[in-house]
């Protein structure tokens, strides 16, 4: 789970979000709805998976079968990483193309302001961003359809450590370049005249994203998780490994956004723009290690986007398989077709890839984790939550806890989302 949640919606998007929203007074909004809103659903959905062992499509129905508004909330369990898969395998392009040339040792022998413009000219391009798209999707159904465990599974074990490595490094340098200063303020003084009632709604959405709460993954990675497991100290673990990361990331990217004078609300291309002028910057003085360390960088970046892409093919796979009985080799092609189609739009028109970002974010991610909340809280009897939360009453620590994580997902959540939803139409 905690692999599911470190990985581009920490470096890629958390620190754009954050460019955008307003500084350290998005960050405390971030910390807000995730510890009140964000982790009691991150719990529910493993309650949800742990007890009715079934893939997000079947968990509520086959809990309490003959609501339709349930198996809506399955197949909507299903839509949604489909969508959020075409465009995320956009971002999986953009990162394998910056890998391939962090190999020829391109951002250690170009110049500092031609290496912010590489993301200008990546995206500008005709079919490029199109055709990395699709390499990477590609990728990522291979392994889907060859199987996942003797190979990434193995291989991200070492990666995302190298990764969490090489943040610290950079985070290190990054804040020694001349105006980081500025950037490294922005992080951590906050300025509350920036907030606007869309800021929590924003905030809210980049915590759910974050964590891959209202895609169906976490459901079904607790349909897997043993019924010995302390899920209130793994959901926990999470989140705060989730959040570490962001925010070491964020001290990596921001410094270095205001030391090339580059604008904090650039969006999506952020990194792109940033992290290439670290490496141009280091390459001045230190050229061999400037290489090795982008190499390992981006390596690790396309890792990370390519372990979370293989959960979201994985979700429309297996349901393709266990609904209408395909073989994986035609399920994985069909998904294939649909996310490609998708994603090539998005490639080629970054309106549409801002809106499906948006859609997904702001509305899916919440109402599915609307119906889940309102599930565990108010479908679901009170001692199978307990049942669930505290192992059939072994774990004392939990009980004593249960009251307040019960009452969070019944009644704080919900109500949060719901108002968060509205805002997003009404202001």
């Amino acid at each position: 789970m905690a692999g599911s949640a470190i990985g581009l919606g920490n470096i890629w998007r958390f620190p754009y979000m954050v460019g955008e929203h307003g500084g350290a007074s998005f960050i405390i909004l971030y910390i807000l709805s995730t510890i009140f809103v964000s982790l009691p659903i991150f719990v529910a959905e493993v309650v949800l998976g742990r007890k009715s062992r079934m893939s997000a499509a079947y968990s509520m129905s086959s809990l309490r079968p003959g609501k339709r508004v349930w198996k809506f909330a399955g197949y909507l369990a299903v839509l949604i990483p489909l969508i959020i898969c075409s465009y995320y395998s956009v971002i999986g392009g953009w990162s394998m193309d910056f890998m391939l040339k962090s190999f020829s040792g391109f951002f250690v022998r170009t110049s500092t302001d031609e290496v912010t413009g590489l993301f200008g000219n990546l995206t500008d391009s005709v079919w490029k961003p199109a055709v990395m798209h699709l390499l990477f999707l590609g990728v990522s159904c291979l392994v889907v359809m060859r199987g996942v465990k003797t190979g990434i599974e193995k291989f991200s074990k070492l990666s995302m450590p190298v990764l969490f490595i090489l943040i610290i490094v950079m985070i290190c340098y990054s804040v020694t370049l001349p105006g980081a200063k500025a950037g490294i303020e922005y992080l951590l003084k906050p300025d509350f005249s920036h907030l606007t009632p869309r800021s929590f709604a924003y905030a809210m959405g980049q915590s759910f994203y974050s964590l891959s709460l209202g895609m169906g993954i976490i459901i079904t990675y607790g349909a897997y998780v043993s019924k010995h497991e302390n899920i209130l100290a793994s959901s926990a673990g999470t989140a705060v490994a989730d959040f570490a990361f962001a925010i070491f990331a964020g001290l990596a990217i921001m410094p270095a956004v205001f030391a090339a004078g580059i604008e904090p609300g650039a969006g999506p291309g952020l990194i792109f723009q940033s992290i290439p002028f670290i490496f141009s910057k280091m390459g001045e003085n230190l050229p061999v290690i400037s290489g090795i360390v982008a190499a390992f960088f981006f390596i690790a970046v396309v890792v990370a986007a390519l372990t979370s892409c293989i959960s979201l093919v994985e979700v429309g796979t297996s349901f393709l398989s266990e609904k209408y009985g395909m073989s994986r080799k035609k399920a994985v092609l069909i998904v294939y077709c649909i996310c490609g189609f998708i994603g090539t739009l998005c490639a080629l028109e970054g309106r549409l890839f801002d809106a499906f970002d948006w859609f997904c974010s702001n509305i899916l991610l919440l109402v599915l984790s609307f119906l889940v909340a309102v599930f565990v809280g108010f479908i679901l009897k009170k001692e199978e939550v307990w049942d669930n939360v505290t192992n059939q009453g072994q774990i004392a620590v939990n009980g004593k806890i249960f009251p307040v994580v019960y009452f969070l997902i019944r009644w704080v959540a919900p109500i949060a989302i719901a108002v968060i939803f509205f805002t997003n139409f009404i202001l």
